[in-house]
């Protein structure tokens, strides 16, 4: 199969916008990720599209995808919306892969939509229950903060890792969205605030969970064929991973992985002929501080148990061994549910362009995206390399 590279990628900003629609949104972020292909991109060039969303309060369920294809000019290609919860744009990245390394199309555009701030908290509640387990978690009142609040009971009780590891994710993922003009929650916070916010679900409190967020992300994705045309840094998408795994976290094994994520993670870096050690940076599934422990421990950063560790440390820190969630991650940049994983890709295309301002990673050659659906029901991996790079 033909390779397949990332050559534009953009969101909006991400937060509260009430005088915008998913549609105007989504323009945005397309429009800019046309823009921020080095050698321009003529939209007619697109052959086919995905779209991730959930659809949070109801609006166009049915054909959301072609919804916005057709607002950004775009309407007579082939549009799919990809629904696969908080995992739903990075598997509309996977399958934006999968079209152009088979032949079906030369362009393929991966983007997602969300508006979640215009209901009530109760509404808002609901649409985020349901990618959770229905009959035996949502409708029995579980939340996600309560389901991620067992998996950092279960972490706490089997490694001993501490409120203050979770609140250190907190704080290293505010410190990077404070650098971010995208961002959602564009602000620092100390391991006071993190530590003496209100709980929310013991023993995770306000700090250690993401904001909901409106926002659109779009990336641009060619063949090997073509990707001469567009730019003279390539970036490869050299492996892609995905895995489901059972919705309800009551159904599983473990409480203290998610092994949807390990199986995706694997299977990229089988696919890209690398281990864990070669990722230079990477954008994680952090909806709580939890889970960018558990993010650690399942793709390889560290060995399980040992994620609070590798916090405490400053590895995972701009400037660290391999920085995480230089964007601010879902924690600080916000979590948009259908754009998440596309503005994951979005960072690792500024990172390797050498875009990424004050949060650049230096010499960055490899990065990895993460994205989960749930609470592990799907997870999907990316591993991207400057092409360029690594042949000097």
């Amino acid at each position: 199969m033909r390779d397949a590279y990332l050559v534009g990628a953009a969101q909006t900003d991400f937060g509260s916008f009430p005088d915008e629609s998913y549609r105007s949104l989504f323009r945005t972020a397309f429009e800019a990720a046309c823009d921020s292909v080095p050698a321009g991109i003529d939209p007619d060039d697109v052959d086919e599209a995905f779209v991730g969303t959930l659809g949070v309060g109801g609006r166009q369920l049915g054909l959301s995808g072609p919804a916005v294809t057709e607002h950004v000019g775009l309407d007579g290609i082939p549009c799919t919306r990809v629904e696969n919860a908080c995992a739903a744009s990075g598997f509309a990245g996977r399958h934006a892969v999968q079209a152009v390394k088979s032949g079906m199309a030369d362009v393929a555009l991966a983007g997602g939509v969300e508006i979640m701030t215009d209901t009530s908290s109760d509404a808002t509640k609901y649409w985020l229950g349901v990618s959770g387990e229905t009959e035996w978690e949502r409708l029995s009142g579980t939340t996600f903060a309560g389901v991620y609040a067992q998996m950092a009971d279960a972490h706490m009780a089997e490694y001993g890792t501490t409120s203050e590891h979770l609140s250190r994710v907190a704080v290293k993922n505010h410190s990077n969205g404070a650098k971010n003009p995208h961002a959602h929650l564009g602000f620092e916070c100390s391991l006071e605030d993190a530590q003496n916010a209100p709980v929310v679900a013991d023993p995770l409190t306000l700090y250690h969970c993401c904001p909901t967020t409106d926002g659109a992300a779009c990336a641009l994705v060619v063949s090997e064929d073509i990707v001469d045309e567009y730019t003279d840094d390539p970036i490869r998408i050299a492996g892609v991973g995905a895995a489901s795994d059972r919705v309800g976290l009551f159904q599983r094994e473990t409480y203290t992985s998610v092994p949807a994520s390990r199986n995706a993670g694997e299977q990229a870096y089988e696919m890209a002929g690398i281990t864990p050690e070669d990722i230079d940076f990477a954008e994680v599934h952090d909806c709580f501080a939890i889970a960018e422990l558990l993010a650690y421990e399942d793709l390889g950063f560290c060995e399980p148990g040992e994620a609070g560790e590798l916090v405490e440390s400053g590895a995972t820190e701009l400037g660290g061994e391999r920085p995480v969630n230089t964007s601010g991650g879902l924690k600080s940049k916000g979590h948009p549910i259908g754009a998440t994983g596309a503005g994951q890709l979005v960072e690792a295309y500024k990172q390797l362009s050498g875009k990424a301002g004050n949060r650049q990673v230096e010499d960055a050659i490899r990065g990895l995206t993460h994205n989960v659906g749930g609470s592990g029901g799907a997870a999907v991996v990316h591993v991207l390399e400057r092409e360029r790079e690594v042949d000097a």
